[in-house]
């Protein structure tokens, strides 16, 4: 089943400053959403695609995401704010507010490290200070499954991400708001590289940078 839009719902006292670990169990009470359309298959020829899914919600000045990974192989290697994580195992978050042509990207490798910028496709656009990036707070874990003739890594990030990092808007709050949003898995360094997406896009070549394919999506 195809999902046209989400509703994110509203988790009722949780702020940035909630503890991350509180906010990983509210998530788990939040639907989950699969980021599974391969717009390339030609990339790659996998014999079992990475299985990935999100669940997100908000609270009055944050966005809190729990990204869920099962893969084979597991790259980490970027530490340093606005590294390309993209070559590592990476999921990212594309945000457009109300009508904008311009939106926000942050993209995530699985150590928490996070590369941001903003802008449209067709101009430069321009990274997001490291300071602000770095007040996204987030948890993780990682469990290898062993046993299996394909044994898989199982990993998790969950992201607190502050209002104050959209820093192109001036946001108080994010109840009511209209957005449009997409979600995605990568591994341009993999030995067998991926680019999945919640929502579908149609493009030559894997290129995320597509808002003409981004999904509904309203904050309750």
């Amino acid at each position: 089943m195809v999902e046209n839009s989400l509703y994110i719902s509203r988790l009722p006292g949780v702020n940035q400053n909630t503890p991350v670990g509180s906010i990983v169990s509210l998530l788990e009470k939040e639907r989950s959403h699969k980021i599974n359309i391969q717009p390339w298959p030609e990339y790659p020829e996998y014999y079992d695609l990475p299985k990935v899914s999100f669940k997100i919600a908000h609270g009055n000045d944050c966005i809190c995401i729990k990204y869920d990974v099962e893969e084979h192989e597991v790259l980490a290697r970027f530490r340093k704010t606005n590294d390309p994580v993209y070559k590592d195992s990476c999921v990212e978050f594309f945000i457009a507010f109300a009508n904008d042509k311009a939106y926000y990207n942050l993209e995530f490798n699985r150590l928490g490290t996070c590369l941001g910028g903003f802008g449209i496709p067709s101009e430069t656009r321009a990274s997001l200070p490291a300071e602000l990036l770095e007040t996204i707070k987030y948890e993780r874990s990682i469990v290898q499954k062993q046993g299996a003739p394909n044994p898989t890594i199982n990993w998790t990030l969950t992201l607190v991400i502050p209002i104050q990092v959209f820093c192109f808007h001036q946001l108080n709050a994010l109840k009511g708001k209209d957005c449009h949003v997409n979600f995605y898995k990568c591994g341009d360094d993999l030995t067998q590289p991926h680019f999945l997406a919640w929502k579908n896009i149609i493009a030559a070549k894997p290129d995320f940078h597509r808002p003409d394919f981004f999904g509904d999506a309203a904050f309750a």
